[in-house]
């Protein structure tokens, strides 16, 4: 197991080999985002799944496999990633999952805020005393990419691909505070899992309300 100090200095010789990959990947996702708020819809979509699709891609290949060969489980988890981004790649034909607002005000409220917490990843660790080019930034670093991509997830339920939920799900709860809390100290981390343990809650309560509605649908 890399020490904190090993594992920092992994992210930061990544963080200033690919940069300004962070910024324009950061840009983007804002502008996509935006968009997707004020004119949601197919191509909204569409553009934001080809995001993922190349952010997650670059997850798996740069991040993990090509910089970042000393982390533990650097090819598996980049498998992993890259998985993703085939999956999401698919769903661009197959248009199952759509991004929408979520109908319920709170949810709406909710889903905004969490947006912007993700979207302050790097604000989070310049609080914790991680600087540039150890500053975890959406879209070149798995976990903020990973928070928005599920957090996102959330407004397309029930119609999403579950095993891509499951696989954001397992890289987003147990990980921060088994390993990258009390071993790294990624304290910005708490945001990914704050939104899996809600993106959980969403998808089980979407779970049991398909199963009540089929239980009813049974005994008409």
């Amino acid at each position: 197991m890399l020490s904190a100090e090993q594992w920092w200095g992994i992210i930061g010789a990544y963080g200033a080999e690919v940069w300004p990959a962070q910024a324009i990947f950061f840009v983007v996702a804002a502008a996509l985002v935006l968009f997707l708020i004020f004119k949601p819809g197919k191509v909204a979509t569409a553009l934001m799944k080809l995001y993922f699709v190349l952010a997650f891609g670059w997850n798996g290949t740069v991040f993990f496999m090509i910089l970042g060969k000393e982390l533990v489980g650097n090819y598996f988890f980049g498998s992993l990633f890259i998985f993703v981004a085939i999956l999401l790649a698919v769903d661009l034909f197959r248009g199952r999952i759509q991004f929408r607002h979520p109908e319920a005000q709170w949810q709406k409220y909710l889903t905004l805020a969490l947006v912007l917490i993700v979207f302050s990843y790097p604000l989070f660790g310049l609080v914790f005393g991680h600087y540039f080019p150890r500053v975890l930034i959406l879209g070149t670093f798995p976990c903020p990419t990973t928070a928005l991509a599920l957090l996102l997830l959330t407004t397309a339920l029930p119609h999403v691909n579950r095993i891509i939920y499951i696989i954001l799900l397992f890289w987003a709860i147990p990980f921060p505070p088994l390993i990258q809390i009390p071993k790294y100290g990624v304290y910005e981390d708490s945001i990914m899992l704050i939104v899996g343990i809600y993106s959980l809650i969403m998808v089980v309560r979407h779970w049991k309300n398909d199963a009540i509605g089929r239980r009813v649908e049974e005994k008409r």
